[in-house]
């Protein structure tokens, strides 16, 4: 799987920056200001995102001069990301304050999300994260990756699936939109089933408003490229890819939720509303099983 649900581009507004820009792909055209450094989990054996930095808060002073300076620097802003990996870690006065900020600079402001881990959320309380919500942050993306515990504890991403549903779960309850992506192919030869299966029944008891799902990309110098280099982790196919995702599909039931998988790391694109779009979407995946439409690997490269 490509790892970096996050992408690096051009056409992004960022200040300074410490470090690799990640946003999601949603973000593309958003005002990106960092106002925490890394991630806070930082262990997952897929990931190479935050390699360069460590965790760590930033100073208020300099979130409040980057603001600022983007005031002066762009005419319109009409989305704000607030960086790093998981922004939702500082204390919640520092998060009023600075979403007070962003719609006091920029009143043409449409909407400020951030990255949200299943901690983040677990530690405030409903009463902070509904008054985030009024103050205007609007929507959280949070990482499930995979719904079985098996592939979970092996990755090392440190909680459980139940774990991340009820983060998920009490992040909609409070009014935060939620945005949760899952890794195709995560579960090796040895637990695509159980990965696919029980990845569907995370989402359909979180019923997020978008789904994303991205391809396994190995990343150098992770411990996941270590176990591929090793013979222990086998990467799926193309072929067994599109299986997975047919049996995904067959057990997904989220009414509602818009669900992509148009990611670079992608072998094809769906996109989709379910679960009303459900059947052409399997279609589609049946179509990529019998070798139409599928990326080359070569394009997979970002």
């Amino acid at each position: 799987m490509y790892n970096k649900r996050t992408t690096k581009t051009k056409g992004t507004k960022t200040v300074r920056y410490k470090g690799k820009v990640y946003r999601p792909p949603s973000e593309a055209y958003s005002l990106i200001v960092q106002v925490t450094y890394g991630c806070s989990h930082n262990r997952c054996a897929f990931c190479d995102m935050y390699d360069d930095k460590n965790f760590a808060m930033r100073p208020m002073e300099e979130i409040r001069e980057d603001f600022e300076t983007a005031r002066r620097l762009y005419r319109h802003v009409e989305r704000v990301f607030l960086a790093d990996g998981d922004a939702l870690m500082r204390r919640t006065g520092d998060l009023v304050e600075i979403l007070g900020l962003v719609y006091g600079l920029f009143p043409e402001c449409e909407r400020v999300t951030c990255y949200a881990s299943p901690t983040s959320i677990q530690i405030k309380s409903e009463e902070e994260l509904r008054l985030l919500r009024e103050k205007g942050l609007k929507m959280v993306y949070m990482g499930l990756e995979s719904g079985c515990d098996a592939v979970l504890e092996r990755m090392d991403k440190g909680h459980t699936a139940a774990q991340i549903i009820e983060a998920g779960q009490k992040a909609r309850r409070c009014g935060l939109q939620l945005s949760v992506t899952a890794i195709s192919g995560l579960g090796s030869r040895e637990l695509w089933r159980e990965h696919a299966v029980e990845t569907a029944r995370a989402f359909n008891a979180m019923n997020p408003e978008y789904i994303g799902l991205l391809t396994l990309m190995v990343e150098p110098g992770t411990p996941l490229e270590k176990w591929v280099r090793e013979g222990s982790f086998h990467v799926l196919s193309p072929v067994e890819v599109m299986q997975e995702m047919e049996l995904f599909l067959q057990h997904i039931d989220s009414p509602g939720s818009v669900f992509r998988m148009n990611h670079a790391s992608n072998y094809l694109t769906l996109k989709g509303t379910l679960n009303q779009d459900r059947e052409r979407l399997l279609q589609q995946v049946r179509q990529g099983l019998a070798g139409q439409g599928l990326k080359d690997e070569f394009m997979r490269a970002l």
